[in-house]
């Protein structure tokens, strides 16, 4: 859908609740399997990242809401978990393990605060780019911002521009975004505006995603657009692509073989916190790897 025809349809997309409004109930320890980091709604009910937290695109100010999973310069690989009634946050498993991401030289961990735009959903079924398929997650989105968010911040940010990584054969589209409250947001409209007042953090971005499976044995990684960067039209095209799938999803219109949960708020679910002490981090991640 055209940029242009997005904003008659503004109205559709209301922002129910404050970022602020919303916070965390911490159960396990972090860095750990059991950990899992709920949505706390303000009614103080539970409710999930990926469903209750409203899309809130305004396209006038070009912004919309995220759900920040990994803070910048840190390692654990956290993420909505789709499959778990009510999606909270939590590490990334394999083989019984938690996953971490390396440093790759110049880089410590993350490079930006990582998250997703709640409301949308790559649909695994859908070729929507050069016969690449979605991957079956919310829509990735780094802030570029000066502060350091924490995992389960719901944050107001603006939309800047795309990238779209080819990972393990799926389209992964990362939305380029910058925190409302950050004070250089008053100077971005679009990815030219990225690329004027943060010279070389696009280059960067890419390059990080290129090779950040390495040290893990995987190939690099491949883009669209040989790479290019997509402005902020598309990139808001990109996410009413993804919510109308997200509401095909959770409609029931949609029919896949992923197990994903779609359990939303409810005034009788509670969940007690239960946070203890963070678990150490493997000590091989301080070291740097040169690739």
């Amino acid at each position: 859908m055209l940029y242009s025809s997005l904003r008659a349809v503004n109205s559709r997309y209301r922002l129910q609740f404050p970022c602020r409004a919303f916070s965390s109930i911490i159960k396990g320890s972090k860095y750990t399997t059991e950990y899992s980091n709920y949505l706390k709604l303000p009614n103080g009910k539970i409710g999930s990242y990926f469903h209750d937290v409203d899309l809130g695109l305004d396209l006038q100010t070009q912004t919309v809401n995220m759900v920040v999973e990994v803070p910048r310069w840190t390692n654990g690989k956290f993420e909505i978990s789709k499959g778990r009634r009510f999606n909270p946050i939590k590490q990334d498993i394999k083989n019984g393990m938690v996953r971490f991401v390396h440093n790759i030289f110049p880089f410590k961990g993350y490079i930006h605060n990582y998250g997703a735009i709640p409301q949308t959903w790559e649909n695994p079924e859908h070729e929507s780019l050069h016969g690449l398929k979605g991957d079956n997650d919310p829509l990735d989105c780094c802030e570029i911002g000066s502060a350091i968010h924490s995992i389960g911040n719901v944050r107001r940010v603006k939309i800047l521009g795309s990238l779209a990584l080819i990972d393990d054969g799926e389209l992964d589209w990362k939305i380029i975004v910058i925190d409302i409250n950050d004070p250089m947001s008053k100077h971005m409209k679009n990815i030219s505006d990225v690329k004027r007042y943060y010279p070389g953090i696009l280059e960067a971005t890419r390059e990080w995603f290129r090779k950040y499976k390495i040290p893990s044995g995987k190939p690099e990684n491949q883009f669209a657009f040989e790479g290019q960067y997509r402005d902020v039209a598309e990139a808001i095209s990109v996410i009413e692509g993804c919510h109308s799938s997200w509401k095909q999803l959770i409609s029931g219109e949609i029919k896949h073989d992923n197990i994903i949960a779609t359990d939303r708020a409810t005034f009788q679910v509670e969940i007690a916190p239960e946070q203890l002490p963070d678990a150490d981090i493997p000590a091989e991640l301080n070291k740097w790897h040169y690739v």
